[in-house]
């Protein structure tokens, strides 16, 4: 952007040339015939301001509908030539004046008060206080003092508390009588707003200095960013005409100045003195003469800017631009100013392409230039790429000319279309690059990003891989799988199941987790970290309820109901290659996965849906104690777990079985069967069939007749896996 703006936009102004400045913009330059002509110094700051109060008057008898004063009047000076100023102001009633910015260096301390740094802040300086009272409004307008081209200006300034610039606080006393308009649409689209703003011109004028309100104003339209648009719509549906009224254009430029950027681009009009200016001299004398048209010039209802205009190359006020010239002659600051209320009024400063739009427009001429030079000769290609960069060019002028808009020139023209001739050779690596990529993206379906990117590089390392790793195994299982196998033609089944695998993954992508293998209607999926973490076990309980809730939406809809059963467990597991020869499959190994399994498969004989091991118990989820159960190929009983919801949300019928199931189990471990039993049979009666409560019945019936064999931990064997 910075190539763009300093060699782009120089050469689109360049190519456009001058355009016509609005006339109701007017500037009254002070020059050199007019400090040589009153015998003044060339500063206007040390000028009687009595002379100021004669142009106020007289730009007032003329019908100026504001007045901006680019000169600083920071200190008071005589108190009469101050006093009569002031009372010019008072009585014109539209000036405005503008505030010195002033940036000072504060020291920081640190906690020992040695010097920690510094920062900037940024003061405003407001004129002297007789003049500030007077005056309907106060704005800084700064420019950069360093040699560099100026296409920017502030509209409002962050830094010295959102401050509106001159500018902005001369566009809104110029367009003053619309202000209750505004207002009015404001309220319609805020309503908590009503009220706390003036709500006409003659309010908003009386309520003292304009500059507050029209920083009110801007707050409204930052703190609702859609604010303009609906403004916007609601004047659209009001002006029904094929052009908008004039009314509706002053209203459109309202809107556009409180919800501009801080920073706009300037639309430049051409070189100095492009707007119609007039030397303060002749205007002052118009002015003593009591002529109301100023010696021919008609300034009714026009916006008038009074500063240093001197077009010479030793001027004292000048700031480069694009429309500098050679021999030094810059823009004066007034007429920056002056330029800024023009784009403000027309609505039309520079507007540069989205950046979005930019990169897709950039890549789009890259692949355009590309594709040419790989299926033309060389010749071909480069009268093609010339033609069509001339083309380029005449649309990027026309629409800079027509609607300010800045398309980029410097990347396609000077960037792009000397690097085409290489574009043949270029596309031949890309489609070498996007076959690689498509290998990596394939291989990613079986293999994680990490080990993708190893093996990309050294096919070796698929076998190098393993690693013992702490892991959170997820396992599910699908009933009436082998059934619907048999019944279901193939292409069916297929679909089927891919419609319940997008259901089964979705949550474990969501929260964290890879599909690490799938066979038939079972899913193992994988949480790897060096140990153990709360946030990784909240990851997995997670997935696992929303799995359980995702999966009974599903059969809900589907023809063909796959109940599912969850699992989950965690430990130290190897993870890495698993084959020989020339068949590796990247897969978790160890008892960790293969517990996980069996804690699945025991959801059949308890009749649930989702257990966890005790490892896996944590705060924020909802869990019941099923017991120990020595599982099928174990030497150790495990802890099981329930995993019955967040721990926010279980009814009071879900806490009391929670609670009735706990006792009936201590009663279980105490050898108690008859009391276990009747206490697991009243759960299975109260809560409509409870699963867990219905097998420990069983069993306590059981171990009546047939006690279990000593010695005995509590722990239950599992039939199965």
């Amino acid at each position: 952007m910075s190539l763009e703006e300093g060699l782009g936009l120089r050469a689109l102004f360049a190519l456009r040339g001058s355009r016509a400045a609005p006339p109701e913009v007017v500037i009254v330059g002070i020059d050199r015939r007019s400090w040589e002509t009153l015998g003044l110094p060339e500063n206007p700051e040390r000028w009687p301001r009595s002379l100021h109060s004669r142009l106020t008057d007289g730009l007032a008898r003329a019908g100026a509908a504001v007045i901006a004063f680019d000169i600083i009047f920071e200190e008071p000076r005589f108190v009469e030539e101050d006093r009569l100023f002031a009372d010019a102001m008072a009585r014109a009633g539209t000036v405005v004046l503008c505030e010195s910015l002033h940036r000072q260096l504060i020291s920081i301390a640190g906690k020992d008060g040695a010097p920690s740094g510094e920062i900037t802040v940024e003061r405003l300086i407001v004129p002297a206080a007789q003049l500030a009272e007077s005056a309907l409004g106060l704005g800084p307008f700064p420019l950069p003092k360093v040699p560099v081209t100026v296409s920017r200006y502030w509209t409002f300034k962050t830094e010295a508390g959102s401050s509106p610039t001159l500018p902005i606080v001369a566009f809104q006393v110029y367009s003053r009588g619309f202000y209750g308009d505004l207002i009015g649409l404001i309220e319609e689209q805020v309503p908590e707003v009503s009220g706390k703003l003036p709500e006409d011109a003659p309010a908003l004028v009386k309520s003292g200095r304009i500059e507050r309100q029209v920083s009110q104003i801007r707050d409204l339209f930052e703190r609702y960013p859609d604010l303009g648009e609906r403004i916007r719509r609601e004047l659209s549906n009001r002006d029904h005409s094929a052009l908008p009224t004039p009314r509706g254009k002053m209203l459109a430029s309202l809107v556009r100045m409180y919800e501009s950027p801080d920073s706009p681009y300037l639309n430049f009009y051409g070189p100095p003195r492009t707007i119609t200016t007039l030397s303060y001299v002749d205007v002052l004398r118009a002015s003593d003469r009591k002529d109301a048209h100023l010696g021919g010039y008609d300034l009714r209802g026009k916006a008038v800017f009074v500063g240093v205009s001197d077009p010479h190359p030793e001027q004292k006020d000048g700031f480069h631009t694009v429309f500098s010239d050679s021999g030094g002659v810059d823009i004066s600051g007034v007429e920056i100013a002056a330029t800024a209320f023009g784009n403000l009024l027309e609505d039309s400063p520079v507007k540069p392409l989205p950046a979005r739009f930019h990169l897709v427009l950039v890549l789009i001429w890259g692949l355009f230039l590309g594709f040419l030079n790989r299926v033309s000769s060389t010749a071909v290609s480069l009268a093609g790429a010339l033609a069509v960069g001339a083309m380029y060019l005449i649309v990027a002028v026309y629409q800079f000319k027509a609607a300010a808009l800045w398309c980029p020139v410097v990347a396609p023209l000077l960037i792009q279309m000397p690097l085409a001739l290489f574009g043949g050779l270029l596309w031949r690596y890309l489609e070498a690059v996007k076959e690689r990529r498509n290998i990596r993206k394939a291989l990613g379906f079986y293999l994680p990003d990490h080990v993708v990117a190893r093996v990309a590089k050294d096919l070796t390392e698929l076998q190098k891989s393993s690693q013992v790793i702490y892991g959170t195994c997820l396992c599910t299982d699908a009933e009436h799988y082998t059934t619907l196998a048999e019944q279901l033609d193939p292409k069916d089944l297929a679909d089927l199941m891919n419609r319940y695998f997008e259901t089964v993954f979705d949550p474990v992508r969501r929260h964290g987790g890879i599909i690490s293998n799938v066979v038939a209607d079972s899913m193992l999926a994988l949480w790897v970290t060096a140990g153990p973490v709360p946030l990784v076990r909240e990851q997995a309980c997670s997935a696992a309820l929303e799995i359980s809730s995702a999966t009974r939406a599903f059969n809900a809809l589907s023809a063909y109901p796959l109940p599912t059963r969850v699992g989950v467990h965690s430990g130290d597991i190897i993870l890495g290659a698993l084959g020989a020869l020339d068949h590796f499959e990247y897969r978790p190994i160890g008892d960790i996965v293969n517990t996980a399994t069996r804690i699945e498969g025991l959801n059949k004989y308890l009749g649930t849906g989702v257990l966890i091991s005790e490892e896996m118990v944590g705060e924020g989820f909802l869990t019941r104690e099923l017991g120990a159960f020595l599982l099928a190929g174990k030497a150790k009983p495990l802890v099981i777990h329930e995993l019955l919801c967040r721990d926010g949300v279980p009814s009071e019928d879900l806490r009391e079985l929670r609670g009735s199931f706990g006792q009936a189990l201590a009663a279980f471990r105490r050898r108690a069967w008859s009391e276990a039993e009747e206490a697991f049979a009243a759960i299975v009666a109260r809560h409509g069939g409870d699963g867990p409560s219905a097998f420990y019945a069983a069993l306590c019936r059981a171990y009546q007749t047939v006690p279990p064999q000593e010695p005995w931990d509590g722990a239950v064997r599992a039939g199965g896996k």
